[in-house]
């Protein structure tokens, strides 16, 4: 069997669970944020500075791996773990998304579609078959069904056409996967109609994957928006199987998943925004390049043992920034990927202890 999952505590007042993960690489802890390393790399750290940081399973995605360098050639090197060293867990990401988002032009039908490149402008044939092998050829330990992402504000037609064409690449997917080392995880889809949401939920559940998720969310909507159906659904995916919100990485949104029965969560926003000099503190997010941190020989967060905090001012780091230093960006995205983890251990225990409601209301009220 690819991945074993268990639940081993539940919260007494809300739906948040504590559970374990084991692939055949090692165990993960959940409720887990994957941090993204798209092109097989988590952008500007080693891989083992993301273990040090707490990170355990990186996400990277097909369709970037596909175009560059290749999915064949990744194969030819012994797959994604050793091409890029990376010890831990690897879930891919089946390229839809990035189709959706990336693709200067793309043409959608019920066999698949055809793409074009937003690097050179190249013309690419991708069906769920091929999303599949291209992540056989990766050798990831968990990977994503082909799935129809749509933008919030589709018609409900649209919205329809996309969902029903989710669940019959979902066949075709499960019935193209053939690596027994590998998890297949399948993507709930419907926008933001909670019937369509229904009808996709119902009948990917009877494809039985071994893990799901929710898909089409942060893709233009508000908070409110992502909330309602995140409390619609979150609870009903299947019990017994990990739960993997996509897309999803700020303190809050993660608090907010989690509450729901989330699982998994994955996101560039903290290396993004950490890369520009936005930092995570309990007190929330600051821009170190303002002027006032010139002077601030303080260390960034008090309450993180990091090696960012322990051993560098915000002075320092508002001087990296001001002089465009490369280090100013590792250090920033060490510091975001360190505070997530820490975030996510902490919210552990307090689902171990049935106390997340207390341990989430006491950090959002410290967190602006």
């Amino acid at each position: 069997m690819a991945i074993k999952f268990n639940v081993i505590a539940e919260d007494n007042k809300t739906y948040a669970r504590l559970g374990k993960l084991r692939t055949g690489r090692n165990e993960i802890e959940t409720p887990v944020f994957m941090p993204v390393g798209t092109q097989a790399t988590v952008k500007g750290l080693t891989p083992q500075e993301v273990v040090e940081t707490g990170g355990r399973i990186i996400l990277a995605n097909a369709y970037h791996l596909y175009l560059r360098p290749g999915a064949e050639l990744i194969k030819e090197a012994g797959g994604l773990h050793r091409f890029m060293n990376w010890p831990g867990s690897i879930l891919t990401d089946s390229g839809g998304f990035q189709v959706f988002s990336l693709a200067k032009l793309n043409k959608i039908n019920d066999n698949g579609l055809v793409f074009q490149s937003h690097i050179d402008g190249s013309y690419h044939d991708f069906t769920p078959e091929k999303a599949i092998q291209v992540q056989m050829d990766l050798g990831a330990d968990i990977i994503m069904a082909f799935d129809q992402c749509t933008g919030f504000g589709v018609n409900y037609e649209q919205a329809q056409q996309a969902s029903e064409r989710t669940t019959r690449w979902a066949e075709r997917c499960l019935k193209t996967h053939t690596r027994g080392d590998q998890a297949l995880f399948g993507i709930v889809q419907g926008n933001f109609y909670p019937e369509l949401r229904e009808r996709s939920l119902k009948e990917l559940v009877a494809l039985d994957f071994p893990g799901y998720a929710l898909g089409g969310l942060s893709v233009g909507e508000s908070r409110e928006e992502m909330q309602k159906i995140l409390r619609s659904f979150g609870p009903k995916l299947p019990g017994g199987k990990p739960r993997y919100l996509m897309g999803v990485g700020t303190p809050e949104d993660l608090l907010e998943g989690m509450g729901w029965g989330i699982d998994m969560f994955d996101c560039v926003f903290p290396t993004r925004t950490g890369r520009t000099g936005s930092l995570f503190t309990r007190g929330g997010r600051i821009n170190i390049r303002n002027s006032k941190y010139k002077n601030d020989f303080s260390s960034l967060e008090a309450k993180c043992n990091c090696r960012v905090c322990s051993g560098y001012t915000k002075a320092y780091l508002h001087h990296l920034f001001r002089q465009k230093e490369i280090l100013g960006m590792r250090l920033a995205t060490y510091h975001n990927l360190f505070f997530l983890a820490q975030l996510m251990a902490e919210a552990r225990e307090a689902i171990g202890r049935g106390d997340f409601a207390r341990y989430r209301n006491d950090f959002l009220a410290e967190y602006q």
